[in-house]
């Protein structure tokens, strides 16, 4: 059995040139004995030519969760369902999300003095009310709360309170090792300070961050600040940016963890504990 590791399938810089660079993010994590796709990039073809040069399997994916509905992290689910169209999804719950949801069937207040033909249903609804997708045949399960889908393998839920994603859901994957979670970000929308502060439901320790901080377009002084809260306050022992982190927050990050900066870019491998 091959060893925790995780590798960047989709990101837009790196150290291989066969590989095709391209917006957006996905991951395959390999961790306690199971194979864990985390997002599926911006492009669908992308993603199937990069996972088919690094010789990726999906049909023998355990499970693929998904951090949040932009199309830079969704766009290679329709290779995915190709591939291995039983697999289950983890998404963030969303009431009329791209993933598809539910309310009960009579969700909404009802007035039976209306004839039939101005209520809904015509007075008889259906006792699950379900949204589409674009993925109807696909097994989706829709995650709200923090949760453990596998032994030390947690998805955690936070809402974004930031403008442009206000109430928008996004998980992030959290590895529970003896040093520490290991936590992979899709895009940290709700802020990386907010998804630790979720993820210490789990273990107080964080041993290694990856994937987007989205910080890309944010002022120096607060990736300054940030950089080092999460050295000083926070405690992260390692960390391994990628996707919309932004070339200055690179730089600032590996100035202010130094050692313990990893580089994690498109067609990585990186050892996990």
């Amino acid at each position: 059995m091959r060893g925790n590791r995780i590798t960047i399938l989709h990101d837009s810089f790196g150290k291989h040139p066969e590989l095709r660079k391209e917006w957006g993010f996905s991951a395959l994590v390999e961790f306690g004995g199971k194979r864990i796709l985390f997002d599926t990039g911006n492009s669908a073809l992308t993603f199937a030519q990069n996972t088919e040069a690094l010789g990726i399997d999906f049909r023998t994916l355990d499970f693929a969760a998904i951090s949040h509905r932009h199309g830079d992290h969704t766009s290679g689910l329709n290779h995915l369902f190709r591939l291995n169209p039983g697999v289950t999804v983890y998404t963030p719950d969303e009431t009329y999300g791209v993933f598809g949801s539910s309310l009960p069937g009579v969700f909404y207040p009802r007035c039976h003095s209306l004839p039939s033909y101005m209520q809904y249903y015509d007075g008889k609804p259906p006792e699950t009310i379900r949204h589409g997708t674009p993925w109807p045949e696909a097994k989706f399960v829709w995650i709200k709360e923090t949760t453990e889908i596998a032994p030390d393998v947690w998805l955690v839920a936070v809402v974004s309170e930031v403008p442009g994603t206000r109430e928008m859901r996004e998980l992030s994957l959290a590895l529970r090792t003896s040093r520490g979670l290991i936590l992979v970000a899709g895009c940290s929308h709700p802020g990386i300070e907010s998804i630790l502060a979720a993820s210490r439901a789990i273990d107080e320790r964080v041993y290694c961050i990856f994937g987007g901080l989205h910080l890309v377009m944010t002022k120096e002084p607060e990736i300054q600040r940030i950089a080092k809260a999460l050295r000083d306050e926070l405690r992260v022992e390692r960390i391994a940016p990628g996707h919309c982190t932004g070339e200055p927050a690179f730089l600032a990050l590996s100035e202010a963890f130094k050692e313990n900066y990893v580089f994690a870019g498109l067609g990585d491998t990186i050892d996990l504990p």
